[in-house]
């Protein structure tokens, strides 16, 4: 058996280590399957630690940073529980967090990079994003040299900076419209000779990236976890928090039993609590008028993988799991509650997840006893401003989401910036 394989959860096909779909034509995300049974963290930098339980044979040395697990007090005291467990994911040079673009979508960014190189594919690869998962593109893309086209709303763009000077492999496009309107538009662009689409949530290379999380908690912990918090738009964080939960049990040192997921989405722009309690069809699209007046909207998405076959809805069967609505009150004096104590800034959407674990501990939801584990998903961006300089990524160009034409006059500045 090679290091890992690629296969259907349905049919257990092997597929190609590529593939975003099953070859057999089922409606599923497939899932790496590893030659390593148990977690043995490797001496190696940043998220290559876990290299056993990722879907690459090499790395990228350069700018990787990992998960920084560690026992809450002060926050933890603050909420009564006795066994909280900060997954902290940003720049805290005293916890020895060095995520240099603030945000968790770098542990995705990484090893779909490391593929891309590995497969010796000079496609340019497209990424759709509202902000973070670019931010983590073109961080790994300005080391590594490789062509990258980013299409992002246009409300997003001042999200878009990096610690690199020079953003000559980044073609970056803003789109008049939403996140889902970049995806559509992304996706088109990806369809065409010479692009390669990054592949989102059916990308195991970006869940098993994401997944580390909840290994490195583990590894902290000595054991799973009773309950997982994460702030989701698309809900693939929580996907792979669960596949990572399924491997440690097989692992069979850590406990038997998986965490229960607490997945919280920002109101009034929440899809999943919709698709969640049958208020709208699974399979469509959303058609509420978002994202509007949220306190962070990178954690909206139209159309998330809720109904697939390993996706969102079973996730939260599997694990019994819960979904939260966060006001935008709440998440502000749940951010500013948790900087105070854990004396480091953390980004919105984190506060989303604080707020809900907030609510969870009010409502009797968890005991005070039991082993948590809070998913900042990002942090330290405050931090970072004070001790590095941060270069924004200008755009190239600007398209309206409903121009018939929008997908041609990208291919052509990206060709004419990459002279190709």
């Amino acid at each position: 058996m090679h290091k890992y394989s690629v296969r259907c959860p349905i049919c257990d096909e092997v597929q190609d280590p590529m593939s975003l779909a099953c070859s057999k034509g089922h409606d599923v995300l497939l899932r790496t399957s590893y030659e390593a049974s148990q977690l043995i963290p490797k001496d190696l930098p940043g998220i290559w630690k876990f290299y056993d339980w990722l879907p690459v044979e090499g790395i990228i040395r350069e700018g990787t940073g990992n998960t920084v697990t560690y026992k809450s007090e002060a926050f933890a005291r603050e909420l009564g529980l006795s066994d909280l467990y900060i997954a902290y994911n940003g720049y805290w040079p005293e916890k020895h967090a060095s995520m240099m673009t603030c945000t968790f979508k770098d542990l995705e960014a990484y090893p779909t990079m490391q593929r891309l190189l590995e497969r010796k594919d000079n496609r340019i690869m497209v990424v759709a994003s509202a902000g973070n998962t670019a931010r983590a593109f073109a961080h790994v893309c300005c080391i590594t040299g490789q062509p990258l086209l980013l299409v992002v709303p246009e409300k997003s763009a001042h999200r878009l900076w990096t610690l690199h000077e020079d953003t000559s492999p980044i073609c970056l496009v803003t789109v008049e419209g939403d996140y889902y309107n970049a995806i559509e538009l992304a996706s088109n662009v990806a369809s065409k000779e010479g692009f390669v689409s990054e592949g989102g949530a059916k990308n195991v290379a970006r869940r098993d990236g994401m997944g580390t999380v909840m290994l490195d908690a583990v590894l902290t912990m000595k054991k799973l976890p009773m309950h997982y918090f994460q702030a989701v738009g698309s809900g693939t964080g929580g996907i792979s928090a669960w596949e990572a939960a399924i491997r440690l049990i097989r692992d069979g040192r850590f406990g038997n039993v998986l965490p229960q997921l607490h997945l919280a989405q920002n109101l009034p722009c929440a899809p999943l609590i919709s698709m969640w309690s049958g208020n709208i069809a699974t399979k469509g699209t959303v058609d509420e008028k978002c994202p509007k007046d949220m306190y962070d909207d990178v954690l909206f998405n139209r159309k998330p993988p809720f109904s697939i076959v390993g996706g969102v809805r079973d996730a939260l069967q599997a694990t019994t799991g819960r979904i939260y609505g966060i006001d935008n009150a709440a998440a502000a004096h749940a951010q500013q509650l948790f900087e105070e104590l854990e004396e480091i800034d953390i980004n919105p959407a984190a506060a989303v997840a604080v707020a809900a674990l907030m609510e969870a501990v009010e409502k009797g939801t968890i005991g005070k006893n039991d082993s948590i584990v809070l998913n900042i998903t990002g942090g330290g961006m405050e931090r970072l401003r004070r001790d590095h300089n941060l270069y924004p990524i200008i755009p190239d160009m600007r398209v309206s989401a409903h121009d018939p034409e929008a997908e041609f006059k990208i291919a052509e500045k990206v060709a004419e910036k990459f002279q190709r």
